[in-house]
C-alpha cells in the first residue's frame, strides 16, 4: 500500500490528524518513540499505553510488520508475558498484547496492579 493510499484509509476511518498526516512513516516513528519510553520506563497510565499499543496493531494491519521488525525484538526484551491479554487487538500474532514492561513506573504500575497483573 503506498504512502498516500495509507493516508487516505486512516483519515476516511477517522483517526486523528495527527495518526494520518504522518503516513507510513509517522506510525513507525510512534512505536519507534513508544519503544524507547517503555525501555526507559513507561511512567503514563494503562490507558495511555494501550492506546499506544493500538499504534503497533495499525502497523500490522496494514502489513508494515518488517518495518518494525527491529523495534519489535526490542520492545519484548522489555517485556513480562503474561496469558492474560493487556489489550484487545484483531490482528493473528500480537504478540504486544501478552505482556507489560518488566520496568513499570508509576501510574502504569499503580494500574496493572489494579487489573491484576501484578501482585
Amino acid at each position: 500500500m503506498k504512502d498516500a493510499e495509507v493516508k487516505q484509509l486512516l483519515k476516511s476511518e477517522g483517526y486523528p490528524e495527527h495518526v494520518w498526516k504522518g503516513g507510513k512513516k509517522g506510525l513507525v516513528e510512534k512505536w519507534a518513540k513508544f519503544v524507547e519510553e517503555v525501555e526507559a520506563g513507561y511512567r503514563l497510565t494503562l490507558e495511555d499505553y494501550r492506546n499506544d499499543l493500538d499504534v503497533r496493531s495499525l502497523i500490522a494491519r496494514l502489513g508494515l510488520d518488517e518495518e518494525v521488525a527491529e523495534l519489535d525484538e526490542r520492545f519484548r526484551r522489555c517485556l513480562v508475558f503474561s496469558a492474560k491479554a493487556i489489550w484487545e487487538c484483531d490482528q493473528p500474532h500480537a504478540f504486544w498484547i501478552y505482556g507489560y514492561p518488566k520496568n513499570a513506573r508509576g501510574e502504569l504500575k499503580k494500574d496493572l496492579r489494579a487489573e491484576g497483573f501484578l501482585s
